[in-house]
């Protein structure tokens, strides 16, 4: 009685500013707006339980609920705390971020497929809300996760020079076809070419001059693999030879010198588009976030924050700036336009004068 007596006692002393300000925390416990927690904490006096904003209980009625802007203060009214979203710890976002964490080191520590049915289980989540939640986080379902790190591994292993066959067992896969349906293709080069830095593989290449320094341009016979600015054309030479110790590096011909005017004219004008086919080699998620790089226009900026949640990852994003730092075809793939939060230009694979100087033309300043 005492305790319902204090709970009534604070409906008669508003909990919050004003009836606006009310209306709009209805508002947010209404949608289970995730984003209203830490503001305020919501009380139901039929019950004298305090919640989360986005606890997913059985939503009360209006004339029932107090607001209060803390824990303390709900508490000192007589109201205790949910024991399904835990007001008074470690928020569901953060719960579920730790077990997504916690997940992921098991996905990775796992000897070939993983288990997920154990892996929800050991991080406390059924397995259909450990994928909800996984891919809400990373952006990826867990299946999706262990396949990109799966990728991730046969490349490290080819590029360290493992047999091919070695790589695709040391990295998970459970047979060689399933590697060559689903990674092969992406490389592409043959995956004996790829481990022995590209024997077998002829790329041409030119070197040339812009307004922004030297350029190199460099391609398969399926599109350009690279557009590198620079100070010093041997430099870029010499990176390329790093690249591709083993490729046959041919000298661009005079129809190769069309393919360099071009690319010396995106460089001059981004606003005009290359218009040629490109052989981007990446991971699955390095290639996620070069396409939503892509989808960023001529003239507009996004943050590290927004590229991420373009390429559906937006609990990742030191790795797609990781990613962007990846890209070796400048301007065409225009990580130039990716910009910290607040505008302020960061990193660039070729240098921040050469980013300034390529938003200002595509912004015609």
């Amino acid at each position: 009685m005492h305790s319902e007596a204090r709970r009534e006692d604070s409906s008669m002393t508003p909990a919050v500013s004003s009836k606006a300000e009310a209306d709009l925390r209805w508002e947010a416990l209404k949608k289970r707006d995730r984003a209203a927690e830490g503001q305020f904490v919501v009380a139901v006096v039929t019950t004298g339980i305090y919640c989360r904003p986005g606890c997913p209980s059985r939503l009360p009625r209006r004339e029932n609920v107090r607001f209060f802007a803390t824990n303390e203060n709900a508490e000192r009214a007589g109201f205790r705390p949910c024991k399904r979203c835990r007001p008074d710890g470690a928020s569901i976002e953060e719960r579920q971020t730790a077990a997504v964490a916690k997940a992921s080191a098991l996905i990775e520590a796992a000897e070939g497929a993983p288990d997920y049915e154990a892996i929800a289980k050991a991080v406390g989540l059924s397995r259909h809300h450990l994928h909800r939640a996984f891919k809400r986080i990373a952006g990826v379902t867990p299946g999706a996760y262990f396949k990109s790190l799966r990728e991730r591994r046969a490349v490290a292993g080819l590029s360290a020079g493992a047999r091919v066959t070695e790589a695709i067992y040391d990295a998970g896969y459970g047979s060689a076809s399933r590697f060559y349906e689903t990674l092969a293709p992406k490389l592409g080069l043959k995956p004996g070419a790829f481990a022995k830095g590209g024997a077998g593989e002829i790329i041409r290449f030119a070197v040339g001059e812009c307004s922004l320094g030297s350029i190199l341009v460099a391609a398969t016979e399926k599109g350009i693999c690279a557009i590198e600015l620079g100070d010093a054309p041997e430099a870029l030479v010499e990176g390329l030879q790093d690249r591709f110790p083993s490729a046959e590096l041919l000298g661009g011909d005079a129809a190769f010198e069309e393919i360099v005017a071009r690319a010396v004219g995106l460089i001059e004008d981004p606003q005009r588009g290359l218009g040629l086919p490109l052989h981007v080699r990446g991971t699955a998620f390095q290639l996620k976030v070069w396409e939503a790089l892509r989808g960023i226009e001529p003239g507009q900026t996004a943050t590290y924050k927004e590229l991420a949640a373009k390429a559906g990852v937006p609990g990742a994003v030191r790795a797609v700036a990781s990613a962007c730092a990846s890209n070796k075809i400048a301007v065409a793939i225009p990580c130039h336009r990716v910009v910290r939060t607040g505008g302020a230009l960061s990193g660039y694979r070729w240098g921040v004068d050469r980013k300034a100087a390529l938003l200002a033309r595509e912004r015609k300043e």
